[in-house]
This record gives structure tokens, C-alpha cells and sequence, in this order.
């Protein structure tokens, strides 16, 4: 930077090279009285209270609907559920002691609980995929057991588990598999 006297009695003025310019307001071709003039004068007091806006009314509009709109109730709504998650240590212990039964890669563990809903758990390793691959075969389990919750037990907590092998299974088939393990779960 060079600095360069352009009047006497001002401040030095900067020639800045760069394409940006200094951010504290100050600027090289403007004295501090410029500066004062530039500045607008606001005044304190507020205007008169204008006009409201003219608003159409409800039934101006024939798309909009007639009659008193009532608002949603207030916060989430409880879902429905008729399958319950299995959430204690323990009933996972006893879920991983259980015999297994199979139908193709898809296998079935099940033990008694305490009296209340069914309680279901999926268990969906990483041989199955990546992290895609496996939460997308965990919907496709948990829709095929909500298509069959008839079949389920209540006082009773499952396990579905799956290989590799049933990511590549069509939802026919898979459903198919559910059936057959909660089908042979209801006659032992």
C-alpha cells in the first residue's frame, strides 16, 4: 500500500490494489463531513395508523371450504399398535437363548413374557449390507409381520432374524416365510 496526499489538511488516502474495500465505512475519495451529510434523517414519532387491508372473506373464494374451520388437536396423535417393541435386557437374553426355527434365510425365535401385547424384535446383520440395505429389509420385515399379526401370540416376544440371502427374496416370498414361521409357531 501506498499513501498519497491528496489535500492539505485531510487524512492520508489509502489506493487499495485489492478489488475489496476497507469494511469500516470509511471510504478513500470521502471526507468525515460527506460522511455526516450522506446520513438520512429518520424521524421519532410514528405515522397515523393507516387503512387495514382488504381481505377477501371465506366464502369469496368458492375453492375454499364453507363453514368454521376447526384447528388440529394439539400435539402428535398416539398410534394405533398392535405389535409392541421389545425393550427389557432381559427378554432379549431370553429371545438369545430360544431355539431357532427357519424358513429359508429368515429365522424365528420366540419365548413367553409377562400378559399383554406381542412384542417383536428384528435383528438384521451387517453380512445383509450396508446401512441402506439393511434398514430397507427391516421394513420389509416389519410389514410382512403387520400383514400377519393375527398370527401372533399375545404374552409372547419374537425375533425375526435374517441372512444375507433374504434381501434378495421378492415380498411374495418373504411374506410367504412369515407365514410359514408364525403358522408353525401357532401349532407348537
Amino acid at each position: 500500500m501506498r499513501f498519497r496526499r491528496t489535500r492539505p489538511y485531510t487524512r492520508p488516502v489509502r489506493l487499495w490494489r485489492g478489488r475489496s474495500t476497507p469494511s469500516l465505512g470509511w471510504h478513500p475519495r470521502r471526507s468525515r463531513s460527506q460522511e455526516a451529510m450522506r446520513e438520512a434523517h429518520v424521524p421519532a414519532q410514528q405515522p397515523e395508523a393507516i387503512e387495514e387491508a382488504r381481505l377477501p372473506l371465506a366464502d369469496a373464494n368458492p375453492c375454499r371450504p364453507g363453514g368454521v374451520e376447526v384447528p388440529p388437536p394439539a400435539g402428535p396423535q398416539a398410534p394405533v399398535r398392535l405389535i409392541w417393541r421389545v425393550r427389557d435386557r432381559g427378554t432379549f437374553e431370553a429371545l438369545g437363548r430360544a431355539p431357532a426355527r427357519a424358513a429359508g434365510p429368515v429365522r424365528l425365535r420366540s419365548v413367553p413374557t409377562a400378559p399383554g401385547e406381542p412384542c417383536v424384535a428384528y435383528a438384521v446383520g451387517r453380512p445383509v449390507g450396508n446401512a441402506v440395505a439393511r434398514n430397507r429389509l427391516r421394513r420389509r420385515l416389519r410389514a410382512a409381520v403387520r400383514a400377519h399379526a393375527a398370527l401372533l401370540r399375545p404374552d409372547t416376544a419374537y425375533l425375526f432374524s435374517a441372512r444375507s440371502r433374504t434381501s434378495a427374496m421378492t415380498t411374495v416370498e418373504l411374506m410367504a416365510a412369515v407365514a410359514q414361521l408364525l403358522g408353525s409357531e401357532q401349532r407348537s
